[in-house]
């Protein structure tokens, strides 16, 4: 499976972006797809996760992030993406996204797949 990151930008606090990760070569509707990030110095850290089953409302957020930012995919496009609202300085990181097989999960080793990264950087 290959992922394609794309969205990523500039932007003043308060303001939003929309990630978007293109998935191919695999079956996109089964996989449990996640989106981490990477702040200069720092570990990358988990941001949101949606289910295969979508349709049921399986998604997971980091606390830092919850009532922010909103995970979603279209199934037909092979796509997910991460809806940034309200983006504060803090939230400057490189955004990856990563799938996986099986359920929900905020671990980044438990993924097999991962995009390049887009870079996302909120000015104060």
């Amino acid at each position: 499976v290959q992922l394609q990151a794309s969205g990523g930008g500039l932007v003043q606090a308060g303001g939003s972006l929309r990630l978007s990760c293109a998935a191919s070569g695999g079956t996109f509707s089964s996989y449990t797809m996640g989106w981490f990030r990477q702040a200069p110095g720092k570990e990358r850290e988990f941001v949101a996760t949606i289910g295969w089953n979508w349709t049921a409302g399986r998604t997971l957020y980091a606390d830092s992030v919850k009532g922010r930012f909103t995970i979603s995919r279209d199934n037909a496009k092979n796509t997910v993406y991460l809806q940034m609202n309200s983006l504060k300085p803090e939230d400057t990181a490189v955004y990856y996204c990563a799938g996986r097989v099986g359920g929900l999960n905020i671990g980044d080793k438990d993924y097999h797949y991962w995009g390049q990264g887009t870079l996302v950087t909120v000015s104060s």
